[in-house]
């Protein structure tokens, strides 16, 4: 995934506290085409969703080739009652096509096992990771804009406050709504995975390597140090990586790199011939992931078989990924660091997402 980053000051700070409301979405599917799902969770892009077309096409085959063969016949044979033929399995039908183009939802949640709800009864979570998906109506591009967690912005029916707070406020369909309002534009689906699902994911993969330029100390948790160069990634060490912002001069605005490139990287893994062709490690991740993700409730096992068809053809090279351009950092009168939001480029994207012209806008942050 091509990645264009906007400049700026990093922020930090305390959420606002949460409040009351949101429905609890779905959770788990079962089904193979979770794969597919995993795609969309670990490289913001939907591009990965033929991950469960291959699965399904490689499980068929492998049933063709284990059907029984009819014994030989030869001369001395005795007679026997003949038995029934089973009939060749049908050839799999493709899914009806989804309606494109389609906006996503990615959510990293900061939730830990054993952490206590809030008062309000939901979660104890905000949103580390804010991505939002857009796939275009050709079925060959798609667009991942990171928002910041610490961006200033009205949350509906709670007032203004850092975005990552929504998630804590109103759940899933709240961080949707405060999402959808910001660019004036409706998201299909939302897809959430947090701190426990990451890590469990990662070791079913195997790890991913990231190249570090410049060298740093996690300040969360076991502290792992990431020298510069090449560094093999997963579990809680992959989890420390796209976490930390302490240790950068530019906070936030860093880390939001670090983990378009672990994605980056992780989309190269996932669509290498050795993951693709290995069907334990298909097997593993496709378990371990629903397990953890959470999804909503139109994101059901027909509309990702669907979903996973129609993205079959875009390649690593029709992704693209930037970070929605700010005005900078502040504080808010209550004290809290922040990221000033700049309404003239929400205005601007929210524009693009309607008329499926992200790939202009996104040819702009170059210039």
């Amino acid at each position: 995934m091509k990645s264009r980053n906007s400049p700026g000051a990093g922020a930090n700070g305390d959420p606002a506290p949460g409040a009351n409301g949101g429905a609890k979405p779905k959770r788990t599917i079962r089904n193979v085409v979770l794969a597919g799902l995993l795609g969309i969770a670990l490289v913001a892009g939907g591009f990965l969703f033929n991950l469960a077309q291959i699965w399904n096409t490689q499980t068929a085959k492998t049933e063709i080739s284990a059907a029984p063969e009819s014994p030989p016949q030869t001369a001395t044979s005795t007679p026997s009652p003949s038995k029934p033929v089973k009939p060749a399995p049908k050839p799999v039908k493709p899914p009806p096509p989804p309606t494109l183009p389609m906006n996503i939802l990615l959510i990293g949640s900061d939730h830990r096992k054993g952490d206590a709800p809030t008062p309000n009864g939901l979660p104890n979570q905000r949103s580390d990771v804010l991505i939002l998906v857009h796939l275009a109506a050709d079925g060959r591009h798609a667009y991942g804009i990171s928002l910041m967690r610490d961006l200033w912005v009205p949350i509906p029916g709670y007032g203004e406050a850092k975005i990552n707070a929504s998630l804590e406020q109103g759940g899933m369909p709240l961080a949707v709504k405060t999402v959808e309002s910001l660019f004036g534009q409706k998201i299909q689906h939302s897809v959430m995975i947090d701190f426990e699902g990451f890590r469990g994911i990662t070791e079913a993969l195997g790890g991913v390597d990231v190249n570090v330029r410049e060298a740093f100390t996690s300040t969360h948790d076991t502290h792992q140090h990431f020298p510069a160069g090449v560094n093999r990634l997963k579990g809680q060490r992959a989890l420390e990586f796209v976490r930390e912002r302490y240790a950068f001069a530019d906070g936030d605005f860093q880390r939001v790199e670090n983990q378009q490139l672990f994605l980056r990287s992780t989309l190269g893994k996932l669509l290498s011939a050795r993951t693709l062709a290995n069907p334990v490690t298909l097997y593993k991740l496709v378990s371990t992931a629903s397990k953890y993700i959470t999804v909503d409730k139109g994101l059901n096992a027909a509309a990702l078989a669907s979903l996973a068809y129609s993205l079959r053809n875009v390649r690593v090279e029709d992704a693209v990924s930037f970070t929605l351009p700010t005005a900078g950092f502040g504080t808010s009168t209550d004290g809290q660091s922040i990221i000033l939001p700049d309404y003239g480029a929400m205005a601007q994207v929210g524009a693009a997402l309607g008329k499926d012209r992200m790939g202009q806008y996104a040819a702009t942050l170059g210039k």
